[in-house]
């Protein structure tokens, strides 16, 4: 059984993956996973919400969440998860769209304050609507895969308090991935990969032992470093690939 993350950015050819999975999907069970950032960046946009993205003091880029954005973010995803669907019906593939806040799919802590770098100084951002998955619960998903059904899972999540909260897809994926005992979780992205240096495409970085992973995160640069956070949580959950 296998894991596949897409990413939500512009630019995917949600034609192309999917015929990629539906082509996968014939070799055995796989769990989609999704993301929404392009489409949630352009309903933001267009409801005179701009998108806010803030770093926080380690590094890390991320969207900060409101009550509003998380609001249309909710309303992006369904959006690109039905548009997944439809287009793996068309292909043959039984699928099935959830969010990680149906059922309490995926569960975690809300961050209601972040700590982010702002003009050089840290602020501390409050009333957020962001958490992290730290529950998956394997056993909505595994009937579905017995009955042939591929499930095409995005956000939101549910927090522990009882909300439903914007979350990390890349790290999502990486605890469905170990949920269900996965043997390979594969994350796409609309780069080439993991580069030593971000300017020159050449200098992909192939391959990564496991031990090795803290150095190279030191390497990536914006979300790539979530996506390696992903495949570390995931192989610390037993992942094998």
């Amino acid at each position: 059984m296998n894991v596949v993350k897409i990413g939500g950015s512009a630019g995917v050819d949600l034609d192309a993956v999917c015929d990629d999975v539906a082509a996968a999907r014939a070799r055995g069970p796989l769990v989609l996973v999704h993301g929404c950032s392009h489409a949630a960046n352009l309903l933001q946009e267009a409801l005179g919400q701009p998108p806010r993205f803030v770093t926080s003091p380690s590094g890390y880029e991320s969207r900060f969440t409101d009550r509003r954005a998380l609001e249309i973010l909710v309303q992006a995803a369904g959006g690109v998860n039905a548009a997944i669907v439809e287009r793996l019906q068309r292909r043959g593939v039984r699928a099935v769209g959830l969010s990680g806040l149906d059922g309490g799919l995926w569960k975690g802590p809300r961050k209601t304050a972040i700590r982010a770098v702002e003009a050089g100084r840290v602020r501390v951002l409050r009333d957020g609507y962001t958490g992290a998955v730290r529950e998956v619960d394997a056993s909505l998903l595994r009937p579905l895969l017995a009955a042939g059904c591929l499930p095409v899972l995005g956000p939101p999540a549910l927090s522990d308090d009882g909300f439903a909260v914007n979350v990390d897809g890349d790290r999502a994926a990486a605890a469905t991935a170990a949920a269900l005992g996965a043997d390979t979780l594969a994350i796409l992205s609309n780069v080439p990969g993991l580069l030593a240096d971000v300017d020159d495409p050449t200098s992909l970085v192939r391959e990564i032992p496991a031990g090795e992973l803290e150095g190279a995160t030191a390497l990536a640069k914006g979300r790539m470093r979530i996506k390696l956070l992903g495949a570390k949580e995931a192989l610390a959950g037993c992942v094998r690939r």
